[in-house]
C-alpha cells in the first residue's frame, strides 16, 4: 500500500512537471509558430504521468492502461528524436531505426489493444510488454546517441541536456524491465521510483527548450553514424530475439526452463561479446556499409586524423617511427601485418615488420627495375597476386623472387619523398576479404604512402644531423686545440731564435726551462683534454683565484714581445671562482693579438679594477686591455670577431681566441665589451663576477650587450 502512494505521488509530480515544461513550450510556439514535435512529446509524457496517478489512486492498476500509456509516451519521444533527425532522412541506417521505432510502438498499442478487447493471453501478456519496453528503449538511446554524436560542435551546447534528460529516461526504463524480465515482474520499489525520475529530468528539458527556441538542428550524418548505429541496432536487435526466446523456453521448457533458460543467456551474452570483439566482423562491416551507402569508400576526414594519431609517438609505449608507419598504412586496408624498406645508403633494405617476419636476402638495389618501378610517376601500388599469375611482367620489371615466395604479401605501396623512392611496405592480406580494389583504394594508398615517406625522410635527415653534430663537436675541440698549440708552437719558436743569441746566458736559461716547463703543463693539459672531451663547463675545475697575480702571469707571458705589455692592478686582491690555467691563457691570447695588431712603438695596457672603493662589498671585476693598434671596424666587431674561425689576420690567425674567450666569461656570469675604431685601436673589456675574499659568492655580473 505504501508502495501504492508513493507511486502515486511521483507520477503527479511527473505529470505536473512535464505540464509546466508543456506550457513554456506552447507559450514559445505562439511566438514563433514552430516546436510541434517537443510540445506533443511533452504532453504525451505529462498524459503518461496522470494516466498513472489515476491508476494508482483508483487502486485500478491494469496492464493494459499500463501498456497503452507506454505504447503512447514512447511514440513521443521517438517522434521528436526523429524529426530532429530529419537531415539524416536518406541514410539507410537511419530508415531502418525509423521502421523498428514504428514496430515497437505498433506492438506496444496493439498489445494493449488487444488486452482491452479481452484476448485471453495469459501471463504472456506481461513478457511481451517487458520485451517491448526493451526494445523501445534501446531504440530510443540509439537515436539518442547518434543525435549527439552527429551534431556539429556548435549544436552539441543546445542538444547537451535534451539527450541527458531522454537518455537518462529510457536508461532508466531499461534497467527497469530488464529487471523486471528477470524477476517476472516489476520490483515495487522501482516501479515507484519511475515517477520520480521522469519528474526529475523534466528542468532539463526546459533548459533544453531554452536552448533550442527553434528546434531546428544541423546535424550530418556519418559513417560513424552509419557503422555505430548498425552494430548498436543489430546489438538491440540481437538482445531482443535472445529475450523473446529466453521467455520461450520458460514457457514451453517445462521442468528443465531455468536450466535451459540460464545456460541460454550465458551463451547469448557470451556471442554478442565474441561478434562485437572481432576485427575481421568490423572491417567487414565498414567495406559493406562503404558499397551500399555511400558514392566513396573512405571517409577522408577520419582516415587522415587515424592516420595522424597512428605515426604520432606514444610515451606510454614508444614504438619506432617505422613500425607505426606500418600499421598506419595497414589500417587504410585492413591489413593484419606488413615489412617496411627503407633506403640505407644505395640499398633498400627492410628495417621494421609487424605482425609479419621479415624475408631473408631481401634487399633491393635502388637503381633497379623493382625500385624504378615504384618510384616512377606516379608510384604504381602493386597487387603481388597478379604478379604471381603466369606471364606477369610488373610494368616491364620482373618481380623479385623473395616477394613471390612471401606468403602473406598482398600489396605493395612505395613511399616516395620528393619524386624519390624513400622505402616501400609490404602489406599482409586484408582481414575484410577484399580481392578487388579501386582507384579509390590506390589512389589513398599512394597519398599516404607519401605522407609516411616524409615522416620517415625527416627521421633520417635528422639521424644524420646529429652524427654530424657530433662530427662538429670533436671539429670544435680540434679547432681549441689546434688554437693552443699554436700559441705553444709560437712561444717555443721564439725560444728557439733567442737561445742562437742568448743561449750562454744563465738568466736566460732559466726563463727558458720555465717557458719549455709551462708549455709541456699546456700540452698535459690538451692530452687531457682530447681524453676526456670538450670541457664546455666553466665551473669544472674552478677554484679561488686572485686576478691580481692572473693579470701579472698573464702580461709576463708575453713580455717577450714588442710592444711590452704594461699591467695596472690595485693594492688589494680582487678574487673570482675560475679554472685559473684557463682564464690565465685567455688573457694571454688577448694580449697577444692586442700585440700583433699593434706596431712595435705602440702600446698595449692591461688595466685591473674593481667598480668601487669597497672591494670587499662590489660585485664586478674588470679587466680591460687597450691598445693603439689598426682597430677593427663596427660591422666586424658586430658580425664577425666572436665567430669561430673569422680572424681579422688572414691565414695567420684561427678566429678562436676571441670566441672561446667570450664562452668562458659568460660561462662564469660575466660578459666582453668591445670597443674598437679602424686605425686609432681597440679596447677590450672584460666583466667578471667576484667572490668574497672569505670564499662566498657575493654576485654575479650583469651581462654587457656585445
Amino acid at each position: 500500500m505504501m508502495d501504492d502512494r508513493m507511486a502515486m505521488v511521483g507520477f503527479a509530480l511527473a505529470a505536473a512537471a512535464y505540464a509546466v515544461v508543456a506550457i513554456v513550450l506552447w507559450l514559445g510556439r505562439r511566438r514563433r509558430g514552430d516546436g510541434l514535435a517537443p510540445l506533443a512529446a511533452v504532453l504525451l509524457a505529462a498524459g503518461w504521468g496522470l494516466a498513472l496517478t489515476l491508476l494508482h489512486g483508483l487502486d485500478a492498476v491494469s496492464l493494459p492502461a499500463v501498456v497503452a500509456a507506454d505504447g503512447l509516451r514512447l511514440a513521443g519521444w521517438l517522434a521528436l528524436l526523429l524529426v530532429l533527425l530529419a537531415p539524416l532522412a536518406g541514410a539507410a541506417s537511419l530508415r531502418v531505426l525509423r521502421v523498428l521505432a514504428v514496430a515497437v510502438v505498433a506492438g506496444l498499442l496493439a498489445l494493449a489493444a488487444a488486452l482491452f478487447a479481452g484476448a485471453g493471453m495469459g501471463d504472456r501478456a506481461g513478457g511481451l510488454w517487458l520485451i517491448g519496453g526493451i526494445a523501445g528503449a534501446l531504440v530510443v538511446l540509439v537515436l539518442v546517441e547518434q543525435l549527439y554524436r552527429n551534431a556539429g560542435e556548435r549544436v552539441r551546447w543546445s542538444l547537451k541536456y535534451l539527450c541527458l534528460g531522454i537518455g537518462a529516461i529510457f536508461a532508466y526504463d531499461l534497467f527497469l524491465f530488464a529487471d523486471a524480465w528477470l524477476g517476472q515482474r516489476p520490483d515495487p520499489a522501482l516501479w515507484a521510483a519511475r515517477g520520480y525520475v521522469n519528474a526529475l529530468v523534466a528542468p532539463l528539458l526546459a533548459v533544453a527548450a531554452a536552448r533550442n527556441p527553434s528546434w531546428k538542428l544541423d546535424v550530418y550524418v556519418s559513417r560513424g553514424f552509419v557503422l555505430h548505429t548498425a552494430t548498436l541496432a543489430i546489438a538491440g536487435g540481437y538482445l531482443v530475439l535472445m529475450a523473446a526466446a529466453a521467455y520461450s523456453i520458460e514457457v514451453y521448457g517445462g521442468a528443465w526452463a531455468g536450466t535451459v533458460q540460464a545456460v541460454f543467456l550465458v551463451g547469448g551474452a557470451l556471442g554478442l561479446l565474441i561478434l562485437l570483439a572481432s576485427g575481421r566482423l568490423r572491417a567487414r562491416a565498414r567495406v559493406f556499409l562503404s558499397k551500399h551507402f555511400y558514392n566513396y569508400r573512405y571517409d577522408y576526414r577520419e582516415e587522415w586524423l587515424r592516420f595522424t594519431r597512428t605515426l604520432a609517438a606514444d610515451a606510454d609505449e614508444p614504438t619506432p617511427l617505422p613500425a607505426r608507419a606500418i600499421r598506419a598504412i595497414a589500417q587504410v586496408v585492413d591489413s593484419p601485418a606488413g615489412v617496411l624498406w627503407q633506403r640505407r645508403e644505395q640499398h633498400l633494405v627492410p628495417v621494421a615488420h609487424w605482425n609479419m617476419a621479415e624475408p631473408e636476402a631481401a634487399a633491393e638495389p635502388v637503381d633497379g627495375g623493382f625500385a624504378a618501378l615504384l618510384g616512377g610517376e606516379p608510384g604504381w601500388v602493386i597487387v603481388v597476386e597478379e604478379w604471381r599469375q603466369p606471364k606477369a611482367t610488373g610494368g616491364g620489371a620482373q618481380p623479385p623472387e623473395w616477394l613471390l615466395q612471401l606468403p602473406q604479401a598482398w600489396l605493395v605501396v612505395p613511399l616516395q619523398h620528393h619524386n624519390e623512392l624513400e622505402g616501400f611496405v609490404v602489406l599482409a592480406r586484408s582481414r575484410a576479404g577484399r580481392r578487388a580494389l579501386n582507384w579509390e583504394d590506390f589512389d589513398l594508398l599512394r597519398i599516404i604512402g607519401r605522407q609516411a615517406a616524409s615522416y620517415l625522410a625527416q627521421e633520417r635527415a635528422a639521424e644524420a644531423l646529429a652524427r654530424a653534430s657530433q662530427f662538429a663537436t670533436f671539429n670544435r675541440l680540434s679547432a681549441f686545440v689546434l688554437h693552443d698549440l699554436k700559441n705553444i708552437i709560437g712561444q717555443l719558436s721564439l725560444l728557439a731564435r733567442n737561445a742562437r743569441r742568448h743561449g750562454e746566458n744563465p738568466a736566460f736559461g732559466v726563463d727558458a726551462i720555465a717557458t719549455i716547463e709551462q708549455a709541456v703543463a699546456r700540452m698535459d693539459q690538451l692530452m687531457g683534454q682530447l681524453r676526456g672531451g670538450l670541457r664546455t663547463d666553466a665551473a669544472a675545475g674552478a677554484e679561488r683565484i686572485d686576478l691580481v697575480a692572473t693579470v701579472h702571469a698573464a702580461v709576463a707571458a708575453r713580455a717577450n714581445a714588442d710592444p711590452v705589455p704594461v699591467a695596472e692592478t690595485p693594492g688589494h686582491p680582487i678574487w673570482v671562482d675560475a679554472d685559473s690555467e684557463r682564464l690565465t691563457a685567455i688573457l694571454v691570447n688577448l694580449v697577444q693579438n692586442a700585440q700583433e695588431a699593434t706596431p712595435g712603438h705602440g702600446r698595449v695596457h692591461v688595466t685591473l679594477s674593481d667598480k668601487g672603493a669597497d672591494a670587499e662589498t662590489d660585485l664586478e671585476a674588470v679587466i680591460e686591455i687597450e691598445d693603439t693598434g689598426s682597430g677593427m671596424s663596427r660591422d666586424f666587431v658586430r658580425d664577425e670577431l666572436f665567430r669561430p674561425f673569422a680572424s681579422s689576420k688572414g691565414n695567420s690567425g684561427m678566429g678562436i681566441g676571441a670566441f672561446e674567450a667570450r664562452e668562458l666569461v659568460r660561462e662564469l656570469g660575466g660578459d666582453i665589451e668591445v670597443a674598437s675604431v679602424p686605425g686609432a685601436g681597440t679596447r677590450l673589456r672584460l666583466v667578471l663576477p667576484r667572490a668574497a675574499a672569505t670564499g662566498a659568492v657575493v654576485g654575479s655580473a650583469r651581462v654587457v650587450a656585445s
